[in-house]
């Protein structure tokens, strides 16, 4: 059958990359693509996150489904190290620096602290339970302390949850890769003997240092290039800041530093900057993503060989019910110590630590250096990624409702894009009022926009009429606000309140949840000071509006 990796199957020679192979290839690629992009309507009803779809097609086509062969675990490796840069870059850019800031210490701690508890407890077990030797153990709870930014991200967009877990599970997922890479990598190239905890210790410090310096670097550097200068196309942005994103993990990596903790942090600052296009270059981001993750777990699929993993389900179950059932939670719960989580939060944490391409990828890298025994940690992490990904996944908006931690009747976020306007110092928001949303109901004159902002056109089923200050709006409706540049953000942070809270958002309190609670007594200059209503401190950066978006 099929070769992926240009060798001749008689001579074992590499061949040319020729026209008719090149054709080859694109037909294979892009209906496996297309059969991905189709296969993702299928996760979304069964709640099962995409890798397992894609990994699944993988399976399919490789040697023991149609026949395809491939097994360049090299290949794989480096391929999976630009599909995470992709990934990485995508989940920066679309993660919002004012919800997670408060939850950062907590990320960092559970990031750090939380890893070298799940390695400790997770390598006990490989070896007491598994009888794997030491090294080979502790490479095992490396491979797998790591959480999956991928698995995480699309699993968050579907389970509205308090915006203090959110933070911390975006957090967690962006950092936590870089030590759990130095740790396997550190461990695959030495022997076991000569390794010394504290030596370890200082060498992932101070690649973390670096890369948290060049990546902020970059970052800065990148915004003020890009705010200064006016690119002739705006499809130029995008390629842009993709280019920096892979610039600070370069430049990171080969300054002997973490290149993933780079490029999560350049591009978590260019996700929050004020820069021109952030809706195309977010979208341009994502769509790269989505390739990164279908085709990384389809070679994934593709490199396991199935009928070899039978004798690894066993010690996967057993290492991955440690993982889940007690070495993660023992993380959660010493990460959570100094930030007094309650305990609900902490069985949340607990169990949204999913698992997904990284732990296979990371898995690679000891087969590389031919560790003994590495075709068996990546047979076990393989079959523990299926299995408990496939429980954890689907589960996880059960296991929060049953928390009351979240509601999927609750209201969601009303979808806002902004397109800047130049040379007018303008904004053009577009504003899409969904399902459930509180602004349904509201007349125009009742979103109470700063002055400098106003609704000037609504799409309500397919046909769009400029709106009076009477006019009531409705689901499905779409807006366009235009707003100056002063008080764009005043203007989005009030639709965003409207969309939770209605036309009374910034007259009530918000409780502990950022729900809206009791009314304010003092009235109309409660209202003023909490910038839901007209004058100054609209437009001004000082003001601190109430947040009631539920996540």
């Amino acid at each position: 059958m099929a070769d992926l990796q240009g060798t001749s199957p008689r001579s074992g020679k590499d061949l040319p990359l020729t026209v008719d192979r090149l054709n080859q290839l694109l037909l294979l690629s892009t209906l496996v693509l297309l059969f991905a992009v189709a296969a993702v309507r299928l996760s979304s009803r069964s709640g099962l996150p995409s890798l397992l779809v894609y990994l699944g097609i993988g399976i399919a086509i490789g040697q023991d489904g149609l026949g395809v062969q491939f097994d360049d675990t090299a290949l794989t490796r480096t391929l999976g190290y630009a599909a995470l840069v992709v990934i990485l870059t995508e989940g920066g850019l679309s993660t919002k620096w004012r919800e997670i800031r408060p939850a950062v210490p907590a990320a960092a701690v559970l990031s750090t602290v939380g890893v070298a508890v799940s390695v400790a407890v997770t390598a006990s077990a490989a070896h007491y339970l598994v009888g794997l030797n030491w090294q080979t153990s502790l490479l095992m709870g490396a491979v797998v302390s790591s959480t999956d930014a991928a698995a995480v991200f699309s699993v968050l967009r579907k389970v509205p949850l308090p915006k203090r877990l959110t933070g911390v599970l975006e957090a967690e997922s962006g950092f936590n890769d870089a030590p759990v890479v130095i740790l396997v990598v550190s461990l695959s190239a030495h022997d076991f003997a000569s390794v010394h905890w504290y030596v370890l210790v200082a060498e992932i410090a101070l690649e973390l240092a670096i890369g948290l310096i060049v990546g902020l670097a970059v970052g800065k550097l990148g915004e003020l290039g890009l705010g200064r200068v006016a690119l002739p196309s705006s499809g130029l942005y995008p390629i842009a800041v993709m280019a920096l994103c892979v610039l600070s993990y370069a430049g990171g990596a080969i300054a002997h530093g973490s290149g993933f903790l780079a490029v999560y942090v350049t591009s978590l600052i260019l996700g929050n900057a004020r820069l021109p296009h952030r809706p195309a270059v977010r979208g341009f981001a994502d769509g790269l993503a989505w390739i990164a993750q279908i085709g990384l777990f389809v070679l994934l699929g593709l490199l396991v060989t199935p009928h070899d993993l039978l004798d690894d389900v066993a010690p996967a179950i057993v290492v991955g019910l440690v993982l889940t059932v007690i070495a993660r939670p023992l993380s959660v719960v010493c990460s959570m110590l100094p930030f007094d989580q309650r305990w609900r939060d902490q069985a949340l944490l607990s169990w949204a630590g999913l698992r997904g391409a990284v732990p296979i990828v990371l898995a690679t890298i000891p087969r590389v250096a031919e560790v003994r025994d590495s075709e068996r940690i990546f047979n076990i992490v393989f079959v523990l990624v299926i299995i408990f990904t496939a429980v954890q996944g689907p589960t996880l908006p059960w296991l929060a409702r049953k928390l009351q931690l979240g509601d999927s009747e609750e209201p969601l976020d009303i979808d806002i894009e902004s397109a800047p306007l130049e040379r007018l110092r303008g904004h053009l928001l577009s504003v899409a009022v969904p399902g459930h949303s509180k602004m349904h109901g509201v007349e125009v004159g009742e979103l109470r926009l700063p002055p400098g902002a106003a609704v000037t056109l609504v799409v309500r089923d397919g046909n769009s009429f400029v709106p009076l200050p009477t006019t009531m709006l409705q689901h499905g409706d779409e807006l366009l606000v235009v707003a100056t540049d002063p008080v764009r953000d005043a203007a989005e942070q009030r639709l965003l309140d409207v969309g939770q809270g209605g036309k009374l958002a910034g007259w009530l309190k918000p409780d502990r949840e950022g729900r809206a609670g009791s009314r304010d007594t003092r009235g109309p200059r409660r209202r003023r000071d909490s910038g839901s209503g007209p004058g100054p401190r609209d437009s001004g950066g000082s003001r601190k509006p109430w947040d009631l978006r539920k996540h």
